[in-house]
Parts: C-alpha cells; sequence; structure tokens
C-alpha cells in the first residue's frame, strides 16, 4: 500500500538509464518512458532475452495461488494483474486450477487452508471446466480471477512497447557505473549480486513439451510434498511444465533427476503426457531475497534504484515495482516494495 509522503515539487522529466532487458527491465522502462521520462534501455546480450531467467517463466499471473507462499502477493499480486490486463492484450483470462492426488490429501488441506481458494470443485465441476481431466481427481480448487501468457511471445510485445513508448533500446551493449543519466535503474538479476549482499539465486528448471492427446484452457498446478508442478498451456499442443525450485547458482543444464521429477508429476497429471514430446528443456537463476519479494532499493540519494529479487514473482510484481519506482520518481511516494535509508529531500528531478 503506498504511504502518501508531504507535497513535493513538481518534477522535470529524467534522463533514466535501465539496465536489464529482462522481465523486471522491460515493465521498468515502459512505465517511466510512459510517464514522460527520457529512457534508455541497456541489454548486454545482443539477443533479446538470451541471458535471463525471464524466458523461463510459467508467466502464470496467480496472485491467489501465490498467496500460499506470503500473503501480501495476494494483495501485490492484484494490482499486477490489473497493470497485466490494461497493458497486454494476449492476456489468457481463464483462471487457474489446483489439484492432488488422494495420496496428498494433507497437502490439499494445508494448501485450502494457506489460500482459502474462492472455489472448490467436486470432479464433476473440474470435468466442466476442463473436461480432459474428467475422471482424474476428486475436486479441485478453483481461481477464476487468475490469467496466463506464453512467456516469449508476452516479453517481445513488451519490447515492442517499450520502443513505442519512445524509449531508446540498445542490445548487446555494456553498461558500467557510472553513468551520465540522471538516474539509473539496475534490474541485472544476478549479475548485481556483487553490491547487493542478500542476494541469492535459486534455481528453476522446466521443460517445454507437445502433444495433441490433451487440451488444457488454463493452468492446472498439481500439489505435492516434495515436487509440486505446474502445467501451463501455451497452445497448439505445446505446455509449459515446471518448475523445480533448488537452493543452487549452477547455471548448467536441466539435471535427469529433475526431467523425471517434472515428467513423472506431468504423467500424475495426466497419462497422455506420457506420449509428449519434449520440444524445448531450460534451467535459468533465479534472484532472490531472504523474504522471497522482489525490491526496489534507493541508493546514491536516488540516482541508483536497484530492482531485484524477482524469485518466483516476476511476471506478477514487475509492473508493480514499475509502478512503485515511477511514483518515487514523480513525487517521493514510498509503496512498500521501495527499500530506503537516504533522505528523501534531495532528489535529481527537483525543480
Amino acid at each position: 500500500m503506498a504511504i502518501e509522503q508531504e507535497p513535493a515539487q513538481r518534477r522535470s522529466p529524467l534522463a533514466i538509464t535501465v539496465v536489464g532487458a529482462g522481465i523486471l527491465g522491460l515493465w521498468q522502462a515502459l512505465t517511466l518512458a510512459r510517464a514522460g521520462h527520457a529512457v534508455r534501455l541497456v541489454e548486454r546480450s545482443p539477443t533479446p532475452f538470451a541471458d535471463g531467467a525471464s524466458r523461463y517463466a510459467g508467466a502464470m499471473l496467480a496472485p491467489g495461488c501465490e498467496s500460499e507462499a506470503d500473503p501480501e502477493i495476494a494483495k501485490l499480486g492484484a494490482r499486477g494483474l490489473a497493470l497485466w490486463r490494461a497493458t497486454y492484450p494476449h492476456l489468457v483470462n481463464a483462471g487457474s486450477l489446483v489439484v492432488a492426488a488422494p495420496r496428498d490429501s494433507a497437502e490439499a488441506a494445508r494448501f485450502a487452508r494457506d489460500t482459502r481458494p474462492p472455489q472448490t470443485l467436486d470432479a464433476d465441476g473440474l470435468a466442466a471446466l476442463e473436461p480432459d481431466l474428467a475422471g482424474r481427481f476428486a475436486r479441485a480448487f478453483y481461481f477464476p480471477d487468475e490469467a496466463h501468457m506464453t512467456t516469449p511471445d508476452a516479453l517481445a510485445f513488451l519490447l515492442d512497447a517499450v520502443r513505442m513508448a519512445g524509449a531508446t533500446v540498445e542490445l548487446g551493449a555494456a553498461w558500467t557505473s557510472p553513468s551520465a543519466s540522471d538516474v539509473v535503474v539496475d534490474c541485472r538479476g544476478m549479475a548485481a549480486a556483487g553490491v547487493l549482499p542478500m542476494l541469492r539465486g535459486v534455481r528453476g528448471e522446466r521443460l517445454l513439451i507437445r502433444t495433441a492427446e490433451i487440451s488444457l484452457s488454463r493452468p492446472v498446478r498439481l500439489l505435492h510434498p516434495r515436487h509440486p508442478l505446474y502445467v501451463v498451456p501455451w497452445g497448439d499442443g505445446r505446455f509449459l511444465v515446471g518448475a523445480t525450485v533448488i537452493e543452487s547458482e549452477d547455471t548448467g543444464a536441466i539435471t535427469v533427476r529433475s526431467a523425471l521429477e517434472l515428467l513423472g508429476a506431468a504423467y500424475a497429471l495426466h497419462p497422455a503426457f506420457g506420449e509428449a514430446e519434449i520440444i524445448d528443456t531450460g534451467a535459468g537463476i533465479r534472484p532472490a531475497f531472504p523474504d522471497n519479494l522482489p525490491h526496489a532499493e534507493i541508493r546514491d540519494r536516488g540516482k541508483l534504484i536497484f530492482v531485484n529479487g524477482a524469485y518466483r514473482h516476476g511476471f506478477l510484481l514487475a509492473p508493480v515495482l514499475a509502478e512503485a519506482v515511477a511514483g518515487w520518481l514523480a513525487n517521493q511516494t514510498l509503496h512498500e516494495l521501495l527499500v530506503t535509508s537516504e533522505p528523501m529531500a534531495h532528489h535529481p528531478g527537483s525543480v
């Protein structure tokens, strides 16, 4: 929740460099450019999204489901979902389903206590929503006001939108501090670990599979005490299957163990996945702070802002972080995801 400060003087447009064109950097650049600032988006990779963890994301906007990890996610994520709906026309607003095998009823009960699902469906209700899951599960939790997207399409859309908003995009460009910009917004993920000592890496692995034997209209999460799984429909028979959460900064390819766990869980969701073809695998390192929530940290009296720690919530909370940074630059409005211990009186945009 934003905390209004004393009225500030009107701010003039700023020259802002956003470093890193992952999901956090794209939303920062888009929001700040649309606010009238002169934005330069710098990305070290010459190929968009090639070096970042964002391309491996499930891209589910599921504040209700994710509130299992932290109740604050429900409130913050609801705002993120609203901002996505106002920006991205290809969002699939079909809700989310959560199921569990009978042997994992304790997991289902715990999940229900933690998230308070809006609807609990019996077997017939589940079959009505997802006919191909008929007879598979006795009940399901349904979160109707959630959404998902196809990750590469959404990232490409945002990059185009950044350019259309008037920002300069520099791919394959090195950035070194200091900068001539009024403000630098650092969204480099794990590349910023040297200056963000609390940042840690959390490895996530996922598969992309294809089959015509099953159809789903919305993401389905399968609860499990050790290997929780989600399956996200990407259209054309493609499904993203993810994701592991491993406290490791190993940047290697997906492991056999993880692939077996993901494929086994997908098979448990529906045996038709056993005949699917694997068309892509991937592993990325998610940056995370100790509380597993992203933050925008203001340093150097407002000239340097670190936006980092996306963990599993990058797509959901990236627009909220962008709105928070834009609000602070406009009138020094503090937001719960902003962190600063510095005086607020002096600002590069003061006139």
